[in-house]
């Protein structure tokens, strides 16, 4: 079950080793990295390289781990017995199994990404520490114990938006990607754009190092930004030399829009190309 990447996911050695890693130990992969950086990506190109099923758990700021687990549906069993339903008499129909039961449920040895974890209230870790650990969890409306039927392979990510209890972080394999560097980014760029000339995209990827070089920024350009510039400079057709600047000095490049996503960066940036044309 070794990942090594696919044709659509360019993964580095490190990420590859922490991947099978986490797998060997049976622990969840904890993966941090800055948006957009592809940790989502790396769940889904997982589960198409081990042809197994991805169950996604996105993360909210109102998720309660409890909500992974199942939920008792109070109210529709009250509508219905309002209306003399006999499916009252078996609390079983008003229980909603969540992502983790349907990842424990599953034949094959699934994919469960909880995504973007941090997002949670601080106790949602702590929360899942036992079902994450021993692979179960008791459904007390049922009297029943739902057992994994195999240990999934669990992926969680971060943006590091808040700090994570100690005692889950030990129970993880961590990872944390690291920016491309310019050859791996031409790489990634290779996949989503076989044929971009050789000069547009040493421009542009001279232009979006340049930009994330700069000093202050609140929000540095990511790779799926870069994705997204080249799609639109290849539907405007835009030429290499307009990426260019004609005196040596900083220039504006076109479209930066899909860069830079905030009007403190874009004025920050604006005025320090002004004053290196001064």
């Amino acid at each position: 079950m070794a990942f090594s990447g696919t044709s659509n996911y360019i993964a580095t050695k490190d990420l590859q080793l922490a991947v099978n890693a986490a797998i060997t130990l049976e622990r969840p992969l904890l993966i941090k990295g800055e948006p957009g950086t592809g940790k989502t990506m790396l769940a889904e190109e997982l589960a198409a390289s081990l042809g197994t099923d991805l169950i996604q758990w996105h993360i909210k700021s109102t998720t309660k781990a409890q909500q992974g687990l199942y939920e008792y549906d109070a109210v529709s069993r009250l509508r219905d017995s309002q209306l003399g339903d006999d499916r009252v008499h078996d609390i079983g129909n008003y229980i909603v199994k969540g992502k983790l039961w349907q990842a424990f449920e599953a034949g094959n040895r699934p994919i469960l990404l909880i995504d973007e974890i941090d997002k949670a209230d601080i106790e949602f870790p702590n929360d899942l520490l036992l079902e994450l650990d021993k692979m179960e969890f008791f459904v007390y409306e049922t009297q029943e114990r739902v057992v994994a039927k195999v240990r999934p392979i669990v992926i969680i990510t971060s943006n590091n938006e808040k700090e994570l209890p100690d005692a889950f972080l030990r129970r993880c394999f961590f990872h944390y990607i690291q920016f491309p560097t310019p050859e791996e980014m031409q790489q990634i760029v290779d996949v989503h754009f076989p044929d971009l000339k050789k000069k547009l995209l040493d421009e542009a990827l001279k232009a979006f190092f340049e930009i994330r070089d700069v000093p202050g920024l609140k929000k540095k350009p990511s790779t799926s930004e870069l994705i997204d510039w080249l799609k639109l400079l290849v539907a405007e057709d835009i030429p290499p030399e307009a990426l260019q600047s004609k005196d040596g000095k900083a220039a504006i490049p076109p479209l930066y829009g899909a860069l830079l996503k905030n009007e403190q960066d874009i004025h920050l940036f604006e005025k320090l190309v002004f004053m290196a044309r001064r």
